[in-house]
């Protein structure tokens, strides 16, 4: 029982367990490197379908990263290859109808497997296109910059709304260290940021189960919570782009993956402090500008849901308080790393702040603490007094 806490990161895929939570949880990944060099690794992950094509997608910078060089490894191995290359220029690519349309159109009736060679929009987007079309995908990770690699939910854009519909699991995940520790400084920023948010992430699903009935699996939980103690511990180094440093960040997000995959639930990753980022996100988009990073906005979201805590701390149930530190210390935390602390630093400006405190919790259907203020009558007062802290 529970022996996946025993298990190394790369021990996990094909693994099925009964769980203290009272339920068998499987991790129905076929396979998983995260490791220098692992790159060499993908034609031996792919042979199963070599009979077919494979079709390839990229956009020009994860191209330039490993793109290149998983093309030639594939063709060298015998692949019959077929490519996608999202040109976006200096713009961000977005998860939305012309962006899957595309991946769609390629992938022709001779596809057997799509490769994805990239991290958020390009992962997500290859999801949902492969889910719908009941096709195995592989994504060749190039950034430390979000938890989704090994989830089975697909972020998208759809009517200018952003929702995360189930998709399903990778068939296998390529995280070569070697690469993504070449990563943007903004996308390890961002991807401490989403790590970062799951301290939030564990007290919402806490409150939930207490106030709401929700399920919650303290496997998970413990398998999260070990690998950010891990992550927080070299936190410092982020900065000077230390391997140790870039791993422990890489595997808090896969972890993190790991654990929504077992559940079938985002829960171990996405509470309150998603739901703000979400509400930025889709109003950057509704007025044509490219949102910031989903992690850079996750961590600056995460000190201000922990504001929430402190201001319902006297309704709370017993317990829940203590799995929330004080903003300030969450604060601290992610200025280690060199992120971003605060959402009047990435440019949200104080209308749109206040509306997401009192909407946010409208995005998903999801008990979070925003609702709980809510439904005790507090929400507009604590947004009232948030927005002024922040931004008076």
């Amino acid at each position: 029982m529970n022996e996946i806490l025993n298990l190394s990161i790369n021990e996990m895929p094909g693994l099925t367990f009964q769980c203290s939570c009272g339920k068998e949880h499987s991790f129905s990944l076929s396979g998983m490197s995260i490791r220098p060099g692992a790159i060499a690794d993908l034609p031996q992950m792919a042979a199963p379908f070599k009979a077919g094509t494979i079709l390839m997608v990229f956009d020009n910078n994860t191209y330039r990263v490993a793109g290149r060089q998983a093309v030639e490894l594939m063709a060298e191995n015998g692949f019959k290859l077929k490519e996608l290359l999202f040109d976006c220029g200096d713009s961000i690519l977005i998860p939305d109808e012309k962006t899957l349309g595309r991946i769609l159109q390629e992938a022709t009736p001779d596809v057997e497997l799509i490769i994805a060679v990239g991290s958020g929009v390009l992962n997500d987007s290859v999801k949902f296109v492969t889910a719908r079309m009941k096709l195995p995908y592989i994504i060749v990770a190039t950034a430390p910059s979000m938890d989704g690699y090994v989830s089975d939910g697909a972020p998208i854009i759809s009517n200018g709304y952003k929702y995360s519909p189930q998709a399903h699991l990778a068939y296998g995940l390529i995280g070569d260290t070697d690469f993504i520790k070449t990563a943007p400084q903004d996308l390890i920023q961002a991807g401490f940021g989403d790590v970062v948010g799951k301290i939030t992430a564990i007290a919402d699903w806490d409150l939930s189960k207490k106030v709401n009935g929700d399920y919650k699996c303290d496997t998970c939980i413990t398998m999260v919570e070990r690998a950010l103690e891990k992550c927080f511990s070299t936190a410092a180094l982020l900065k000077d782009r230390d391997p140790e440093a870039i791993e422990a960040l890489f595997e808090a997000l896969t972890i993190t993956g790991v654990a929504m995959a077992l559940v079938n639930i985002s829960r171990p990753a996405s509470g309150a402090e998603h739901m703000l980022s979400h509400f930025w996100e889709m109003d950057y988009i509704a007025r044509g500008l490219d949102p910031n990073h989903h992690g850079i906005q996750v961590g600056v979201a995460t000190p201000v849901i922990a504001r929430f805590f402190e201001e319902m701390a006297d309704l709370l149930p017993e317990g829940t308080a203590k799995l929330c530190p004080h903003h300030t210390e969450i604060e601290k935390l992610l200025a280690t790393a060199g992120a971003p602390t605060s959402p009047k630093e990435i440019g949200i400006d104080r209308e749109l702040f206040r509306q997401s405190l009192l909407q946010g919790y409208t995005v998903r259907p999801r008990y979070s603490i925003m609702q709980y203020a809510k439904d005790q009558g507090r929400l507009e007062m604590i947004a009232e007094k948030i927005t002024a802290d922040i931004y008076d």
